[in-house]
Formats: structure tokens, sequence, C-alpha cells
């Protein structure tokens, strides 16, 4: 069974995947002590958001695949929720997270329009 999408031709994928890069290059600059902790939950957070884009492209039905992209939502609000702590807490700059925080919330209205589209057909 063929896919009804291909994830790489998806602009949300894309852009998850440059979400992706950005997270691992921001948190190069995290405390070696974080590791374990923020470092490893916002990159864990910013992969699974075009990892359950790509995941749902696999499913045959648009309920199926509206629920992982529910989940790739879910995950981008919770990255979010990271950044916003990881600003708090002086792990970034102002200039990094507003620059970031521009991009998820991008993303956030990209992945909502798509699931919109999605349930109309």
């Amino acid at each position: 069974m063929a896919a009804k999408h291909n994830f790489r031709k998806l602009t949300i994928w894309k852009e998850g995947i440059e979400l992706v890069k950005e997270t691992y290059s921001a948190t190069k600059k995290f405390p070696k002590s974080e590791i374990y902790s923020l470092t490893s939950q916002i990159q864990r957070s910013a992969i699974s958001i075009p990892s359950n884009i790509a995941e749902g492209t696999s499913k045959s039905t648009n309920k199926h695949f509206l629920q992982y992209l529910e989940t790739a939502l879910g995950s981008a609000f919770e990255w979010e929720t990271q950044l916003i702590i990881a600003f708090e807490i002086n792990y970034i700059s102002e200039e990094s997270f507003k620059h970031l925080e521009n991009k998820i919330q991008i993303i956030q209205g990209m992945i909502t329009r798509f699931m919109e589209k999605i349930e109309i057909l």
C-alpha cells in the first residue's frame, strides 16, 4: 500500500527537520549538566515533530493520519515550553529565543492548517 502523502515533499516535515537541526545547534551551548534532562528533552520533542508527520503519512485513513499530526502538534507545543524554559534560565540568548519562537509558531500554524485541510477531505 502506498502512502497518501510523500512526507519528504511536505513543507511541514521539511520545516520540522530544520527545527531539529537548529535545536541541536542551540543545545550544544547548554551546560553539560543538562545532557540528560533539558537538552535531551528538547531534542526529543524536536525529533518527534517530523517523525510523527512522516509516520502519519503511512496510515491508511485520514483519521489515523490526523492522530499523528495531533501528536506532532503536541510535541511542537512541548518544544515551545522547553524553549521558554531554556530562555528563562539563560541557556539561550533573547535573539535566539525570538528566532526559534517564531519558527515553532509558524510550524504550529502549518500543522494546524494541514489538519484542518485533511479533516475536510
